[in-house]
C-alpha cells in the first residue's frame, strides 16, 4: 500500500482492513473477525481514507508484523507489532487470546496525548477480553482500575466493544480513574500486514 509509513518502518506492506470506529461493522462480537468474506473489496482501492473494508488478505496472507494504524482527524499514527502467523485470520478468529508486548504508552501513541488508560492492570494482545460485559479488542490493550483484568473499564484496539460504550469498535474507551480521564474517542483504524 505504501513503502514506508511513521511508525512501521521497512516498506512492502500490505492492508488488510479498514474500521470506523463510528460503525458496527468491525464490533468484537462480529462474524467478520471469524469468516473468510471479504467486505467491500473496493474500499482497499482507496489509502488512508474511512471506507471500511476487510480483504482476502485477513485469511490468506503469512506475516512477521503487523502494523497498527489510527487516525483522529487530522492526526495518522502507527505502530508495529512483531508476530509470524500464516494469516491474522488464524490468529484471530478462534478467539483465543494471545499477548503482545508493546506496553500502555505504545499503544497509546495511537491516540496521542488524549490518550487514556486505567492504570492498575492491563492485558494487551489479540483477543484481549475481560468480563463479558466489559472492555474488549480484537487487536489492543484493555485496562482496569483494579489489581485484576476482570472488569476493565478502558481500552484502546481495533475491533472493540464493551460497557460504556459499546458502539466505539475502534479507539479509546475509558472511565473509572483513566490516567488522562474519561475518553470516548473513535477513531479510523488500518491494519496491515508484512
Amino acid at each position: 500500500m505504501t513503502d514506508d509509513l511513521e511508525g512501521c518502518r521497512g516498506g512492502g506492506w500490505t492492508l488488510v482492513m479498514k474500521i470506523d470506529g463510528t460503525k458496527p461493522t468491525f464490533h468484537y462480537d462480529s462474524q467478520r473477525w471469524s469468516n473468510m468474506d471479504d467486505f467491500n473489496p473496493q474500499g482497499g482501492e482507496n489509502g488512508f481514507d474511512s471506507q471500511e473494508t476487510k480483504l482476502p488478505t485477513y485469511w490468506n496472507t503469512s506475516f512477521s508484523k503487523i502494523c497498527l494504524g489510527m487516525k483522529l482527524g487530522n492526526l495518522l499514527s502507527f505502530i508495529t507489532i512483531r508476530k509470524q502467523a500464516s494469516s491474522l485470520y488464524s490468529v484471530i478468529a478462534d478467539g483465543q487470546y494471545r499477548d503482545t508486548s508493546l506496553g500502555r504508552d505504545t499503544w497509546k501513541s495511537l491516540i496521542g496525548s488524549e490518550a487514556s488508560l486505567q492504570v492498575k492492570c492491563y492485558k494487551e494482545g489479540f483477543n484481549a477480553l475481560a468480563k463479558e460485559e466489559y472492555s474488549k479488542a480484537r487487536i489492543g490493550i484493555i485496562a482496569n482500575d483494579r489489581y485484576d483484568c476482570n472488569t476493565c473499564n478502558s481500552r484502546i484496539g481495533f475491533g472493540t466493544g464493551g460497557i460504556d460504550d459499546d458502539s466505539n469498535t475502534c479507539g479509546n474507551e475509558a472511565k473509572h480513574e483513566g490516567d488522562n480521564g474519561d475518553k470516548h474517542i473513535k477513531t479510523i483504524g488500518y491494519i496491515l500486514v508484512q
